[in-house]
């Protein structure tokens, strides 16, 4: 791959744009060019070698980004609910009050209570198979994110939550316009139809919570409710809102590209998709670790210096923003031979996409799951599967997947 010679400055600010949004490797390479790890000013570090990245989301120094740092980053901030609706959650909170709320949830799953999920899972991939089958008759095309990437992670996380059926769909489009409020988006028009979202389904949140209160089920709303209602010290109630808006986006937009990347590469790579097909012991386990590795859903993290520190011998003082590309340590090619290569054979793993540390994405061991069922499904469901046209990304670059992606299932 050519690699672009361009100053620090420049390759990171070419992430920003519409063609680097669309394709940031060439530029995580020319940010390489410059170590991998690299001061873009004096109070901002850029991170893309592996053992760094993995080095700071272990450091207790460095804290994600809460109210506090937005205050400093982005100034007016407050002013948009799609922003904070999700700062009391515990993605954006530190030290005890990130364990305190995370400590509420966390048993839902683990991966023993995530693999009695399995059969639930088959039967709604099957389902939605089904459909995509009447959908796709007679040679239709049929958009694979739409029908099948999406709706599977948001039947699983509602169910989990306790989300009626009848409005998940309606949950995907207001999660996806919520979505770029978190991306760094400062376009007005995006974030006013951001914090339109926020605040149609902050409402419809509060009274699911009040309806639950009253009508207690089996799911992680009802649990949620009670301790805010038996304890508020425990959870506020912001708290509540942050949380059951972070476990409904975060449960199913990253892991519905985590499919849809997995279904794009299948069909780049045939070989790997008869493995699939075929059942091959531990194919798709090591398929799935390989989509996280070479096209990961999340790109880029931060965090910031809340003291001095130092990251590999690098000085980092007090208030330094340090910006973590983790699709770029994962082709680390320190870490990875032949990083820019597709290979779910390789034996180096063990990705970033889910991070490290104390802020290891929760939901890792259920998006593994829905991924290592669904891919092998599809793939045996329609194995003349072909693309019409070519996948189609969406313009985002933290949160990064295909917005699109045609196909025919050759039923």
């Amino acid at each position: 791959m050519a690699v672009p010679v361009l100053e620090l400055t420049e390759a990171f600010g070419a992430l920003g744009t519409a063609q680097g949004r669309q394709d940031p490797y060439p530029l995580y390479e020319a940010i390489r060019g410059h170590g991998d790890r690299a001061w873009l000013r004096k109070d901002r570090l850029v991170v893309v070698g592996y053992d760094a990245c993995a080095r700071a989301l272990r450091d207790p120094l460095l804290h994600v980004q809460d109210g506090a740092a937005y205050d400093v980053a982005r100034p007016g901030w407050r002013a948009h609910s799609s922003l904070r609706g999700f700062t009391d959650s515990m993605l954006y909170s530190n030290a005890d009050a990130h364990s305190r709320q995370r400590g509420l949830v966390s048993f839902a799953f683990t991966p023993p209570r995530v693999r009695q999920l399995d059969a639930v899972i088959e039967e709604m991939a099957d389902r939605l198979l089904e459909r995509m089958a009447l959908l796709g008759r007679d040679g239709a095309p049929v958009d694979v994110v739409a029908e099948f990437a999406s709706r599977l992670p948001i039947a699983v996380i509602s169910t989990m939550l306790g989300f009626p059926e009848k409005d998940q769909v309606w949950f995907r489009d207001m999660a996806s316009a919520i979505a770029v409020s978190t991306d760094g988006n400062t376009d007005p028009g995006a974030l006013h139809r951001a914090d339109a979202a926020m605040d149609e389904l902050s409402g419809y949140f509060a009274e699911l919570v009040e309806h639950r209160r009253r009508h207690p089920a089996d799911d992680l709303v009802t649990l949620l409710a009670s301790v805010h209602h038996g304890d508020p010290g425990r959870l506020s109630h912001g708290e509540l809102m942050g949380n059951m808006m972070v476990l409904l986006t975060a449960g199913f937009e990253t892991t519905s590209f985590l499919i849809s990347h997995g279904v794009m590469l299948a069909l780049e790579h045939p070989a790997h998709a008869a493995r699939l097909r075929a059942g091959e012991p531990e194919a798709a386990e090591r398929y799935t670790e390989e989509i996280l590795r070479y096209e990961p859903p999340v790109h880029v993290t931060s965090r910031w210096a809340v003291a001095d520190t130092e990251l590999l011998g690098e000085p980092v003082p007090a208030g330094t923003k340090v910006v973590l590309i983790l699709a770029a340590a994962n082709r680390d090619p320190g870490r990875f031979d032949r990083p820019d290569r597709f290979d779910p054979d390789r034996t180096q793993a063990q990705p970033l996409s889910f991070g490290a540390g104390g802020h290891f994405c929760l939901g890792a061991p259920l998006a593994r799951l829905e991924a290592k069922i669904a891919l092998p499904a599809l793939l045996r469901r329609f194995p003349g599967i072909a693309a019409v046209e070519a996948p189609v990304y969406r313009d985002r670059w933290v949160v990064r997947g295909l917005d699109t992606f045609t196909l025919t299932v050759g039923t």
